[in-house]
């Protein structure tokens, strides 16, 4: 396992958190500021694929500059991903299957599928999730005139968020370990 991994499994408990302060906290009637908790699990979760995204493709590119004898060579890639990575900001699945190709030789695109689940459906899905979280972090409620808007972030959209990128995860470590034995 990872050192990615191991982050990512500790900071996507903090989503998992905010979801169990939300159950808890939701009775009839619900108090009014409760659904801030599903959206700021849903920051948590995107926040901490983020993370992996980064820490992940750089243990990656460590292990593969283990072999260049030429120090500036190594350098010269640790400074490029160092840039990379600093403009990063919303890993989408475009992005970082091309950081993970090009870093770390690895087609993350070939393990993304599970549970009937294509690399198409994967992929579309992760770029869901980062468009909700950047409506959710730069526009978090719209107060308008008329019924009110649903709220942007349900309970059961959060829960299979985490449980995606809990899979994603899983998925991403499977292809760049194929020397680990999936547990």
């Amino acid at each position: 396992m990872s050192k990615a991994s191991e982050t990512f499994a500790q900071s996507i408990l903090d989503a998992e958190n905010l979801l169990m302060h939300f159950d808890q906290l939701n009775t009839k009637p619900p108090p009014p500021d409760i659904e801030v908790l599903k959206r700021a699990g849903l920051i948590m979760a995107m926040t901490a694929w983020e993370t992996y995204v980064e820490d992940r493709v750089s243990e990656a590119t460590e292990s593969r500059l283990r072999t260049v004898s030429d120090e500036s060579i190594g350098a010269l890639v640790r400074s490029k991903l160092k840039e990379e990575i600093s403009r990063l900001h919303n890993p989408t699945s475009e992005r970082t299957l091309e950081l993970f190709r090009s870093y770390a030789a690895v087609d993350l695109k070939s393990k993304w599928c599970w549970n009937g689940s294509d690399v198409d459906i994967t992929c579309k899905r992760l770029n869901e999730y980062l468009r909700l979280r950047g409506d959710v972090v730069h526009r978090s409620r719209r107060v308008q005139p008329g019924p009110p808007e649903p709220h942007p972030v349900t309970k059961d959209e959060l829960a299979k968020a985490i449980r995606f990128l809990r899979n994603l995860v899983h998925a991403s470590e499977s292809a760049l370990s194929p020397e680990r034995t999936d547990s």
